[in-house]
């Protein structure tokens, strides 16, 4: 059967309203299917995106899941969907397909498709990848879990185009078909515990990036990472790593000296130096290494992924540089929501740091930012529903502030900090419990610092 066809004449419910939803059921419908949207949340919550189905006449219902759902001839499940849901499983019982969206747009989609997953470094990976493929002057969509629901653009990628698409594990768990021509592994480290019952299961998830892919297709694997090293990779798929230390075991990319080496198919490429990259930070260059070897898999010609990477300036959300205030730098990283990135993000700036974290807990092990937070971090400004697990985890170790809101953590931060200190926003949480997105809590930090007029009665203005 044709992939479209199993779209079209087809009663399609998908659940959950968010973006992802919205954009699966605008493409049910362009491409002749029925949809049929359900979310549990109440009108007052969905009011935008009610609006919008309704401006298409796309049938829904909102506060609940009823029977109707079980009248489609199969799911879409939005990322964000609890795998507990009890309308999924009285879809598993009467033998429903479920699948996740990213398949619905692989069903589509005519061009080449770049899929990057990983616990850290997805977004800045995929964005990167992105501009070196459009760079190259080769029709190019981005999205996925970056922001832009893949469904919303699928069907823009003509066949001599490319999709670069950042992949979650949520969304990995219900792919049938879904099998990228490029599959990157950035890294493995615990996160979402909160729905898997272990890491080993969340581990799993992620791999099943690979599991459809054949000989034509290429697999890139962190050979740095010791948790991707402990599982046996599915597919068929050519074979390539990538490192930031000096490795020639197989095809990829990796350091020698310092230069980055690019070499696949047994040709070899001097890529660029290690300090002409834009983006700082050892996490930095084993993005640029994953990306660099995506591109070269691609054919994309050296000299375009090495004018990329000196030009790409990073993404917003990521260790974004927002203002300098009587010589205290502020540093926006709403996208660090489990504990390594916080790790990563006190290993990238220098001491001393004033660090707001917190939002919703995902599970996580804060217990293990002492050892880094050592030497580094001045103190901690908690907010949100893990603010009480924070500081019973951290608090006899590491000077901890609570605040009751991000104004307030912001003014606690600037207040503590001294000229040539950073307040640094990386929360280790996802941001349900106050936002509705990592963005918005981001944007909220930026207008937060906005809002500092002068620090403790000085004066001081924000620099350029």
């Amino acid at each position: 059967m044709n992939r479209v066809d199993r779209i079209y004449g087809r009663k399609v419910g998908i659940v959950g309203m968010a973006r992802s939803g919205l954009a699966a059921a605008e493409l049910v419908l362009q491409l002749g299917g029925t949809p049929f949207v359900s979310d549990v949340l109440s009108l007052d919550k969905l009011e935008s995106a009610i609006k919008r189905l309704e401006k298409s006449s796309i049938p829904f219902e909102y506060g609940g899941h009823t029977k109707k759902l079980l009248e489609c001839d199969y799911l879409i499940v939005s990322p964000g969907v609890p795998a507990s849901l009890d309308i999924l499983a009285q879809a598993n019982a009467a033998g429903l397909p479920i699948f996740s969206e990213i398949e619905l747009a692989y069903w589509v989609c005519r061009g080449r498709i770049l899929a990057i997953t990983g616990s850290n470094g997805k977004t800045t990976t995929t964005t990167l990848l992105g501009e070196i493929c459009r760079q190259s002057g080769r029709p190019t969509v981005v999205g996925g879990n970056i922001g832009t629901p893949f469904s919303s653009i699928a069907r823009d990628v003509p066949e001599e185009g490319l999709a670069v698409i950042e992949v979650s594990s949520f969304q990995l768990e219900r792919i049938e078909q879904f099998a990228p021509h490029v599959a990157i592994l950035l890294n493995l480290t615990p996160d979402h515990l909160d729905r898997y019952a272990s890491f080993d299961s969340y581990c799993r998830a992620k791999l099943r990036l690979f599991e459809n892919q054949a000989t034509e297709h290429f697999s890139i694997i962190n050979d740095d990472d010791q948790s991707t090293k402990n599982y046996q990779i599915a597919g068929q798929a050519t074979r390539l790593t990538f490192s930031t230390s000096e490795s020639i075991a197989t095809d990829g990319v990796f350091l020698r000296g310092q230069r980055l080496i690019g070499r696949v198919g047994g040709q070899e490429h001097d890529l660029i130096g290690v300090d002409e990259i834009g983006i700082p930070g050892r996490h930095n260059l084993s993005n640029a290494a994953a990306a660099s070897a995506a591109a070269l898999a691609c054919g994309i010609e050296p000299e375009v992924i090495s004018n990329v990477l000196k030009q790409f300036p990073g993404v917003e959300h990521r260790l974004e540089e927002v203002a300098t205030i009587g010589g205290v730098r502020f540093v926006n990283d709403s996208k660090g929501t489990n504990v390594d990135a916080v790790i990563v993000a006190l290993e990238s700036i220098s001491p001393r740091i004033n660090l707001i974290a917190g939002g919703r807990d995902k599970a996580g092990d804060f217990s293990r930012l002492i050892k880094p937070a050592l030497g580094k971090l001045a103190n901690m400004i908690i907010i949100g529903e893990a603010k009480e697990k924070i500081f019973e985890q951290v608090g006899r170790d590491i000077s901890v502030v609570m605040a009751d809101s991000m104004a307030d953590a912001v003014r606690r931060a600037f207040d503590l900090s001294h000229p040539g200190d950073t307040v640094l926003l990386s929360p280790g949480c996802a941001s349900f419990d106050m936002y509705r997105n990592f963005e918005e809590r981001g944007q909220d930090f930026k207008q937060e610092v906005k809002k500092l007029k002068n620090g403790k009665g000085s004066g001081y203005k924000i620099e350029a």
